[in-house]
């Protein structure tokens, strides 16, 4: 039988570790793909920790129904090596990106072609090995997507941060007032993001973030503005400078910080979208709600449908790569740790 490599968390809140197991075969409408490119995101901190920040000093356990070793990664794009029975034979050899956001398929919500909010879901190097390996085993060959002429790089990102910042933006373009828009973090998702509201939006793009060289990316990557939000009365310059504030808002860090940055900034009658998930806790009187009459919505990933839509997009040549820097496989662990100390602009994408 032959053997697959594995960058797996063996211990939660501790470094990943190279395992080594049987390849499985795939049965029934299962497809074995060997991995080309698995980008890192956030979320995958928030994994090998075994917890969810909620503030206060609390904190969400997030290792129920996790039985370890588990791989991490879930942007994932490779080659398929084998299928099953129930899988057309010509699938094998041909190199497709990986939607990764599978649900039961049972369920209400899958029906309706909403995985992404099924209960009991499948989400691959969440609930369900992903792509931090040589290989990986997808439920059913209709989550693979092709992506050709797309660069492979480009391809696996569009299958998290990609989908996750296209449905945010989506939740904003039939907003009533379009006058402006701003991405707040412009970590992997929010430069992406930055790529797609040039697309989606004919308004000028503001952008926030600590970081003094992502914001110098994000301008040079077509964003009209970039706020620092440590600046004193920044607020007031934002709120000035838009006109009153922003009609759509982005949070693409969601802390506590960045939704009050948020709210401050908000235009009356504007929409907020939470995409972030950095943690924490945030409230707001009642009145300012009302008054304001703003919208909140918490979103996190997109569908298979709008992973379809956004690919087509892509290799329609609509849509701009966000910066991404190939790293081996194998140092995934140092990655981590660059990510999760804030020394990473744009996307890790690791090689095998």
């Amino acid at each position: 039988m032959a053997q697959m490599f594995r960058q797996s968390l063996v211990k939660f809140d501790a470094p990943l570790c190279e395992t080594i197991v049987e390849t499985p075969k795939p049965q029934g409408r299962e497809v074995l793909v060997r991995i080309e490119r698995c980008g890192l995101c956030h979320s995958d901190l928030h994994i090998q920790d075994g917890y969810a920040d909620v503030g206060n000093g609390k904190r969400l356990d997030t290792t129920r129904g996790m039985t370890l070793p588990f791989t991490l990664g879930h942007e994932i794009a490779g080659v398929v090596d084998e299928v099953g029975p129930d899988v057309p034979p010509d699938l094998i050899g041909r190199k497709y990106a990986v939607f990764p956001w599978i649900g039961c398929g049972k369920c209400q919500d899958c029906l309706n072609g909403d995985e992404n909010l099924c209960a009991r879901h499948r989400f691959m190097g969440v609930s369900i090995d992903g792509g931090f390996a040589t290989h990986v085993l997808v439920p059913d060959a209709k989550y693979l997507l092709e992506y050709d002429p797309l660069p492979i790089n480009l391809a696996a990102t569009l299958m998290c941060s990609g989908v996750t910042a296209y449905g945010a933006l989506k939740r904003l373009v039939d907003r009533p007032h379009q006058r402006n828009l701003l991405l707040i973090g412009l970590g992997g998702v929010g430069m992406m993001g930055l790529a797609f509201a040039k697309t989606m939006f004919k308004q000028n793009i503001a952008v926030a973030d600590l970081s003094a060289a992502a914001r110098e990316t994000a301008l040079k990557n077509g964003a009209a503005v970039a706020y620092d939000p440590s600046e004193p009365d920044v607020v007031k310059r934002m709120l000035k400078e838009s006109g009153g504030g922003f009609d759509g808002i982005v949070d693409f860090a969601g802390n506590e910080k960045s939704m009050g940055l948020a709210v401050s900034a908000v235009a009356r009658g504007g929409k907020i979208v939470i995409s972030g998930l950095m943690g924490g806790n945030f409230s707001l009187p009642m009145v300012q709600w009302i008054y304001k009459r703003m919208t909140i919505e918490g979103f996190m990933v997109g569908t298979l449908a709008e992973a379809k839509e956004l690919m087509a997009l892509a290799r329609a040549g609509k849509i701009q790569p966000p910066p991404i820097k190939e790293e081996p496989m194998r140092d995934v662990q140092k990655w981590i740790d660059e990510l999760r100390a804030g020394k990473v602009v744009g996307r890790i994408m690791l090689c095998n």
